[in-house]
This record gives C-alpha cells, structure tokens and sequence, in this order.
C-alpha cells in the first residue's frame, strides 16, 4: 500500500549553486508539505553508508566523495501518492532527457549532478527518511 511521505535530499552542487529556495518552492507548489527539513554534511564515511546499496558498483566511490563535498538538504515531504508524484517532479535522472517544468530540468548541470535525490520505493522512503531523522524529527 502507498504511503503519503517521501524522501528527498538537494545535492551538493544544487546547494553551492544556492537552488534551495527554488526547490523547495517547486516541492510546495507541487502540492507537497514539508514535514522535516535540515541543512547537514555528510563524512565520507555517512555518505558510504547511505548509499551501501551500491557499495559494488564502479561509481560508489565517486557518488561517496560527492556526496560527502558539501552540505545537503535533507527532507521528508507529505502528499497523496507521495513517492510516485515525487519522482515525476524531480524528472529523469539525466538532465537532457527530463520533462519541462521538472526539478532535475530547470537544476541538474548532469548525471551525476542531478540536483536532487528522491526516495524509489514507499520502502525506501521510510528507510531514508529514518537515516536523517529520529523519530521526533519527524513531525
């Protein structure tokens, strides 16, 4: 069953490029209410265990490093069908092929750039959520 929350994280290189505001915009008028929000930076060693699941792929020790360069803004959104709409909002992961009017189109400089991070599954979202905020975090 679809859960009404998800996951999301502005990326490093959206934060240098001082896109917060203009995110969190669209997420609200996309209908989303933001439910808990922080601004923190991740160690290397975080940014590993967040993304464990990809600990075997060629790209980990890239995506680690990244991740780990600057701050993120991490948040747990509240709407109907939350991780379905989300990820429609965001757009494609490669910038060149994400619909008008998404986050990744308007933000992302590139694959791996791609501004945002939006949560797969109603699973994942829990799972991600609860890796940034406790339990009384999360209003």
């Amino acid at each position: 069953m679809a859960t009404n929350r998800t996951f999301t994280m502005i990326k490093p290189d959206a934060v240098q490029e001082n896109h917060i505001g203009g995110i969190l915009h669209m997420i609200e008028e996309g209908g989303f209410r933001i439910v808990s929000l922080k601004k923190v930076r991740l160690t290397p060693e975080r940014a590993g265990k967040f993304y464990e699941v990809h600990k075997e792929r060629p790209f980990y020790n890239d995506l680690v490093n990244y991740m780990s360069s600057g701050p993120i803004v991490a948040a747990i959104l509240e709407k109907e069908n939350a991780v379905a709409d989300f990820r429609t909002l965001i757009g494609a992961t490669n910038p060149a092929q994400a619909a008008e009017g998404t986050i990744r189109k308007k933000y992302a400089k590139s694959i791996e750039a791609n501004a945002v991070h939006g949560s797969d599954s109603d699973e994942n979202a829990q799972i991600e959520g609860d890796f940034y905020f406790s339990a009384d975090e999360q209003f």
